[in-house]
């Protein structure tokens, strides 16, 4: 199957030479990270199986955010661990917008923008919330960046992961959405994440490089039911750890050209699109984030520090609704795509024998056991 990696080794070269100057070190790294990753450059782990004695040596992952090969096994464990917290609720789904008027801006100042989107975005909820007319509490909010559309075109929006109600001030009560049959309307939203996001720019010094009728445009903010919360986390699973192009998306690579599948939002509609190379590399890493930044945040009732709150919510909720356990999280793995390998375990010492989390590849019986580990360099450990 072609790989985005078997682009970047045969292409990556020239494309680095020819935007030599113009290429953030962010993106450099994701280049770099992509064709090595799973290649002797990185070293490997030698296994053993427990039943038959079979040696399988199996060549490290470079763990990089955007590489399509290393985000299966965190998607899994991210699910496990966030499941745990959200609230026994339904959820809605928010989906906040950048106009294109403020896409160069956003291009141009990553991490101030995408930071102030994710932040804006959610204290609109939060101030709309707090008033009775729509909920009367303060609801537990997660917060997703994403940077794409279907096409790889830059599309800069925050998908917000919302209760379907909220604390009371007093902690004495949780309080459902005052219209049962939706959250927030989002004509009401938009102008107040609109004026949240102009004065967070204007205090950045960005006011200068936007175009000020912006300004007056109306901005879209789109919002969904989405179901409970292991319904909502299995949903939003697809956003967190997605890459902005799946390996089993490509369908050629030859005479300077590269042809990915998409899929249109409207009809469902699955299409083919060709670019040369060198678009193609420019889309793609126009997604890559900035190194160490946080793409994943929490707010309200999921903030850091207020845990002690939304225990108080959990309990409350515990006391009205019995919710079923979910069912065991399915692998998020898209068909015909390969999974990625079984977990490494870094600063392994040489003979020490470690179990892992795979079944042996020869009779199918036994599991691998770690009997040696060969890092030729650390991995990348971007943030979600």
């Amino acid at each position: 199957m072609l790989e985005l990696a078997d682009i970047v080794r045969a292409a990556g070269p020239a494309y680095v030479h020819a935007h030599a100057g113009r290429l953030l070190a962010s993106q450099r790294r994701a280049l770099d990270d992509i064709a090595e990753c799973r290649t002797p450059a990185l070293g490997g782990s030698l296994y053993r199986c427990t039943d038959c004695g079979a040696l399988d040596y199996r060549y490290h992952s470079c763990r990089n955010r955007h590489c399509p090969k290393c985000q299966e096994d965190r998607a899994q464990r991210w699910l496990v661990r966030v499941e745990q917290r959200l609230l026994p609720c339904d959820h809605y789904l928010l989906t906040f917008t950048l106009p294109h008027e403020l896409r160069a801006v956003a291009a141009a100042h990553q991490r101030i923008v995408y930071a102030a989107l994710l932040r804006e975005a959610a204290a609109a909820v939060l101030r709309l919330t707090d008033d009775r007319a729509w909920v009367g509490g303060q609801p537990a909010i997660l917060a997703v960046l994403h940077t794409w559309s279907r096409t790889l075109e830059y599309h800069p929006h925050a998908h917000l992961l919302v209760s379907a109600g909220g604390l009371a001030a007093d902690g004495t009560a949780w309080v459902r959405p005052a219209h049962p049959r939706f959250l927030l309307p989002g004509y009401a939203i938009a102008p107040i994440f609109r004026a949240k996001v102009r004065a967070a720019l204007t205090r950045a010094g960005l006011a200068s490089a936007i175009d000020p009728r912006v300004w007056q445009h109306r901005w879209n903010v789109h919002v969904q039911a989405i179901g409970t919360g292991a319904q909502a986390i299995r949903y939003l699973a697809r956003y967190v750890f997605r890459v902005a192009l799946t390996n089993r998306r490509l369908t050629r690579f030859g005479d300077g050209q590269v042809g990915f599948r998409y899929t249109r939002a409207r009809t469902q509609e699955t299409r083919a699109l060709t670019l040369p190379v060198d678009a193609f590399l420019t889309r793609f890493l126009q997604h890559v984030l900035p190194r160490g930044f946080t793409k994943i945040r929490w707010y309200g009732l999921l903030s850091p520090g207020r845990r002690a709150a939304l225990e108080r919510a959990r309990s409350l909720l515990a006391t009205h609704t019995a919710t079923p356990r979910a069912a065991p999280l399915a692998p998020l793995t898209p068909r015909n795509e390969t999974p990625a390998r079984a977990a490494e375990i870094p600063g392994a010492d040489a003979g020490r024998a470690t179990v892992a989390t795979r079944h042996c590849p020869v009779c199918h019986r036994g599991r691998c056991v770690l009997v040696r580990c060969d890092r030729r360099a650390p991995p990348s450990r971007g943030p979600p």
